[in-house]
């Protein structure tokens, strides 16, 4: 009898392997350390993700495929490409970065967190969310997008005690554990009309479904899509993120900012461009919707956050990441219409490289400010500039890119790549709900932005910032400033060889 797959390609699966090999040390190792020597762990768990990301580069002189079926070796489980190898940047790289704030931040609580626990948990979420681009068969997407996510609500309710965090960890798995659900039934319906869960597969078997199972299909597709949108943040699947990000440490919630909607999107990608292109009539127009209603309700969410309310800064930032969730809807919806996929699909890739870097330095600065003001009210950011120029700094320049205005090109650029894409599909409604978005995001960026060169009430104070800390933050505004003075790199960097 034949074996069911090829030998496996161990360099290909090394990124993610590594990530969760590395998490499974740290929980066995945080067994046999004591307590005065617990902050090893947190290095160890950096180093970790730091090879993790140095892995990829091996990869970069080709495709690499494996655990294929030998009756067919076009259908694989898991393949290395470009937009796999971009993305596992993206996760590897923000899952390292909010590791280098979780340094400090274990420290600053001072033993109310379990350390071991916390780094397997990050580790093991990372190794999750590194493995779901890499997926092409709906099984494997699935198990990823738990294993991603499953962490996740351990870790948003780790704080002991903390009411807050347990309810915001509470809404959280309950909506998304509705929402595996649903997708769930969506892939057994695909299954059941197709035969198969190989992604490639499927694009050809579903364009002959019988009539009879046609609707049969075409529910199995909007259902499969429900799991994803809910990942990505888009309303109506959002209710869950302004509570969740307060509740959550702040280094999770910059984690589930960024690396959250990098799951999300890559696995709405793999699903509509490779397995479901024939239902593009469905999934684009539901696609363009979802990106009109979320990027709305998430600006205007942001809008109406009032600077003296605790934990105003945090809840801007979540509202805001709503928003920016339905920009990057944009170009995936536009794939439905595009006679150039790659292109579009590409400037989604590029604007969530930028939003990851730009918005984990934001994350990063109000992590600085927390530690003196816990509330972390945007008006705790008042004369920020007296207090510690730098971080005004680097904070105002990561408002502008998010804002998409100079000195903050590559925010201008990433915005023009998606606009771009929508006016080549021919969408000039969707051009035009984005612009006026683009003008309600302004309001509150720069208004929060200008607060930070106010005169401080009070006498101002300095305050040490600790080396991980700062790390965090000079990384994220070199990346910045970087691909400000370069934008077209990350264009060409994002190109996604999925076609």
């Amino acid at each position: 009898m034949s074996s069911l797959v090829q030998s496996v390609d161990w360099l290909a699966i090394a990124p993610p392997t590594l990530a969760a090999v590395v998490g499974l040390v740290v929980l066995v190792a945080d067994l046999f350390i004591g307590e005065a020597r617990k902050a090893v762990l947190g290095w160890v768990s950096v180093a970790g993700l730091a090879a993790s990301a140095l892995l990829l580069l091996p990869l970069l002189d080709g495709d690499r495929a494996t655990f294929c079926l030998t009756r067919d070796a076009d259908a694989c489980s898991y393949v290395a490409d470009r937009f796999t190898l971009v993305v596992q940047l993206l996760v590897l790289g923000g899952a390292l970065l909010a590791a280098l704030l979780s340094v400090t931040a274990l420290k600053d609580a001072d033993k109310e967190l379990p350390e071991g626990e916390y780094w397997f948990l990050l580790l093991s979420s990372a190794a999750g969310a590194a493995l779901l681009p890499a997926s092409r068969d709906l099984a494997t997407l699935i198990v990823a997008l738990e294993v991603a996510s499953l962490p996740a609500f351990a870790l948003v309710g780790i704080r002991r005690g903390d009411r807050k965090s347990s309810e915001a960890a509470l809404k959280f798995f309950l909506s998304s554990v509705t929402a595996t659900a649903v997708s769930l039934m969506g892939v057994s319906f695909v299954y059941a009309t197709t035969g198969t869960l190989h992604l490639t597969r499927i694009a050809d078997r579903i364009q002959h479904v019988d009539g009879q199972f046609h609707t049969l299909a075409q529910t199995g597709v909007v259902l499969t899509l429900v799991g994803f949108a809910f990942k990505t943040a888009a309303v109506p699947f959002h209710f869950w993120v302004p509570d969740t990000y307060v509740g959550a440490p702040l280094p999770i919630a910059a984690y589930l900012s960024v690396v959250g909607k990098a799951v999300g999107f890559s696995g709405l990608i793999l699903v509509t461009v490779i397995a479901f292109p024939s239902y593009a009539d469905v999934w684009g127009p539901a696609l363009a919707a979802l990106a009109a209603l979320t990027m709305t309700v998430g600006n205007v969410g942001a809008l109406r956050q009032r600077s003296t309310r605790a934990y105003s800064a945090v809840r801007l930032l979540a509202w805001s990441s709503v928003g920016q969730a339905g920009y990057l809807l944009v170009p995936i919806a536009s794939a439905a219409y595009s006679k150039d996929e790659q292109k579009a699909i590409g400037s989604t890739v590029a604007y969530a490289l930028m939003y990851a870097a730009v918005n984990l330095g934001a994350f990063a600065v109000a992590a600085l400010v927390a530690r003196t003001s816990p509330l972390n009210r945007i008006s705790d950011y008042r004369g920020l500039y007296a207090r510690n120029p730098l971080s005004a700094l680097v904070l105002g320049f990561f408002l502008l890119c998010l804002a998409g205005l100079p000195p903050g090109i590559i925010g201008l650029f990433a915005k023009v790549t998606v606009f771009s894409a929508v006016v080549d599909a021919g969408l000039g409604w969707l051009a035009v709900v984005m612009a006026v978005n683009v003008v309600i995001a302004l309001f509150y960026y720069l208004q929060w932005t200008t607060l930070l060169f106010r005169a401080p009430e009070g006498e101002p104070g300095t305050h040490r910032v600790p080396a991980p800390l700062t790390a965090a933050i000079a990384l994220t505004a070199v990346l910045g400033v970087a691909l400000s003075g370069a934008p077209q790199l990350i264009l060409r960097f994002s190109e996604t060889g999925l076609f």
